[in-house]
């Protein structure tokens, strides 16, 4: 007895929509317009006297994460190296990401860029970008006269 199929003619354009969309979710290189090697993601918190970006870097140093202010840009880049190139060929599947990334952020102009830090732990890099004494809310008392 034969089974009955249905057809539908719109199948391949939703394979290709699919395809398009993994594209466009990948990140893209600021400074070269090239595809990024593996997306950098991060979150950034805002409280009224700081501004706070946390990226996820897992199993990088220290020394291979640069972070520059420039002209109003905060831009966070490096490079994960494959550790173990002696033994590439013996691996069945590699999945990690690995090569230079880039990620730029526009300061607004209430931040401090004289006091910005940064630490490094856990695979976390978290940028601290303090905002200038005149941008924080403060209280004003009115005077009844």
């Amino acid at each position: 007895m034969a089974s009955i199929v249905s057809y539908d003619p719109f199948r391949q354009f939703r394979a290709l929509q699919g395809e398009i969309n993994r594209l466009f979710d990948q990140d893209m290189d600021g400074s070269t317009g090239q595809m990024a090697a593996w997306p950098m993601r991060v979150d950034i918190r805002e409280d009224e006297n700081q501004i706070v970006i946390k990226a996820d870097v897992p199993g990088m140093e220290q020394t291979d994460i640069n972070v520059n202010v420039d002209n109003g840009q905060l831009t966070i880049s490096g490079e994960r190296k494959f550790d173990d190139e002696a033994n590439k060929e013996s691996y069945h599947r590699v999945e990690r990401a690995y090569g230079r990334f880039s990620r730029s952020f526009s300061l607004p102009n209430t931040t401090d860029t004289g006091k910005i830090a940064a630490a490094y732990a856990n695979g976390v890099l978290e940028v601290t970008l303090p905002k200038l004494e005149e941008a924080k809310p403060r209280s004003i008392q009115v005077q009844v006269n």
